[in-house]
């Protein structure tokens, strides 16, 4: 006997106020349908099919391999979805299918094997839970301690409305019994629609269908607006944080740090408030980030300091000093012991191990070397209109102040470059290179000005 899962899907999401797929939209940097189906691959579904319908190809790209995907057209509900999930898995007689809604993306696979193992010789067994508010839920319908039925809140009598113990449309058949009842389905209710609910009330009617409750209705959640989405992802947050200070990160206050799951963290880690790590970043032991630092794609290494700084595929080496107000663009390599300080901005450039940009200045498509020092105000000019160039500095090389690096161009090792120089050659190693006007300067200069008649009017 096997599990197979069906991963629902096709809906638009109207209150999401978007053409944007709601299986798409993004919790903790990866979308609701792919926390579904960890959840159905983590409960041990040998099979997989996904139903889409709404940006049916914008979805299909987002599923793993191994998962199968199905058009829904046109979609005529939960029970019509079904329908066509179970054509395209042929026969399913033997087996036992999983139903998982693609927007519930706090659902546990612990959860999901509990159901399975309720259905036992039972045609069906289904999650519920117990909701305050059970708005816009199906009411579960019992009979004692049998399940009988759910109705949809739209369909529901003010009496039945008056039950907060709902379905989550999450549920498991046997094969057989499902492919009867669905069989049997009409469409004589207020949307129109094959409702699956209707092929549990079908099977209760000629056996036991089972209730599995979920103590915690936040583990259940759906998600049908941006207020939802809010609510899942501080869920979401909140179980990734506790999960890595128990694994030794340290932070400030967890409450205001949002970490993607593909974040990666070494113990010794610590952040702080304002943290936002996203994409593939990952920080080492021993690397304080923050306060208030947005991180995408990039690496933080051991021993650094980043804070108020904004990263986007940088690599920020070993013992590394980082903002604050500085901006880490891509191509950004920062070696060991080197620093890119206050206002600072990097484009596709290594700054060199002990090396220091420590204010004022951008650098891009830049090579520095080991210990040089770059003054403040200092620009490389890597744009001509239409190329970008190179700007290669060497070791040990003092740059002053406020001076423009035209590329491309080279400055040798332990060169000097005088404060105030726009530098368009080589400059040759251990040389001074100076470029700027004689300072001219004119006596009693003020005495005459305070002499001068005013303008008119």
């Amino acid at each position: 006997m096997s599990l197979r899962a069906i991963v629902l899907a096709a809906g638009r999401g109207t209150r999401m106020k978007s053409e944007r797929p709601k299986v798409l939209f993004s919790v903790a940097g990866r979308p609701l349908v792919s926390w579904a189906l960890d959840a159905v691959a983590g409960a041990g579904a040998d099979e997989i099919v996904v139903v889409v319908g709404h940006g049916a190809d914008q979805v299909r790209a987002r599923l793993p391999d191994g998962v199968r995907a199905v058009v829904q057209e046109p979609q005529l509900g939960t029970g019509h979805a079904v329908m066509t999930a179970l054509a395209e898995m042929g026969e399913v007689a033997g087996d036992i299918i999983l139903v998982v809604p693609g927007d519930t993306p706090l659902l546990q696979p612990g959860t999901l094997q509990a159901l399975v193992a309720a259905l036992s010789s039972a045609p069906a067994a289904l999650l519920t839970t117990v909701m305050p508010d059970p708005t816009g839920y199906g009411r579960v319908l019992r009979d004692g301690p049998r399940v009988v039925g759910i109705v949809e809140h739209r369909d529901a009598t003010a009496e039945q409305r008056g039950i907060t113990e709902v379905a989550v449309s999450t549920y498991a058949f046997s094969g057989a019994a499902l492919a009867g009842a669905l069989a049997g389905l009409g469409r004589g209710n207020d949307q129109g629609e094959y409702y699956l609910t209707d092929a549990v009330a079908a099977l209760a009617a000629t056996g036991e269908v089972r209730g599995v409750p979920v103590a915690d209705p936040a583990e259940v959640l759906g998600v049908n607006s941006p207020a939802q989405l809010a609510e899942v992802g501080a869920v979401i947050r909140r179980r990734l944080n506790a999960a890595w200070m128990e694994a030794g990160v340290e932070m400030v206050d967890p409450d205001w740090v949002y970490l993607d799951a593909t974040v990666m963290l070494e113990a010794g880690a610590r952040l702080y408030p304002g943290v936002h790590l996203e994409g593939r970043t990952t920080v080492a032991a021993g690397a304080e980030v923050g306060p208030d630092v947005f991180a995408v794609d990039s690496a933080i290494g051991p021993g650094s300091r980043v804070w108020y700084a904004v990263l986007r595929s940088a690599e920020v080496g070993e013992g590394v000093q980082v903002g604050p107000f500085a901006s880490l663009r891509p191509g950004t390599r920062l070696e060991a012991g080197s620093k890119a300080g206050t206002f600072v901005e990097t484009k596709n450039t290594v700054v060199g191990r002990g090396s220091k940009v420590p204010h004022l200045a951008y650098i891009g498509d830049t090579v520095i070397g080991e210990g040089t020092n770059v003054g403040a105000g200092t620009i490389t000019c890597n744009y001509d209109g239409r190329s970008k160039h190179r700007t290669v500095i060497g070791d040990r090389v003092f740059i002053g102040s406020d001076t423009m690096l035209v590329a491309p161009v080279r400055i040798g090792d332990e060169a000097t470059i005088g404060a105030g120089s726009v530098i368009t050659r080589d400059v040759a190693p251990g040389a001074l290179a100076l470029e700027r006007s004689e300072q001219r300067e004119v006596p009693g200069y003020a005495a005459r000005k305070a002499h001068q008649a005013p303008e008119k009017e």
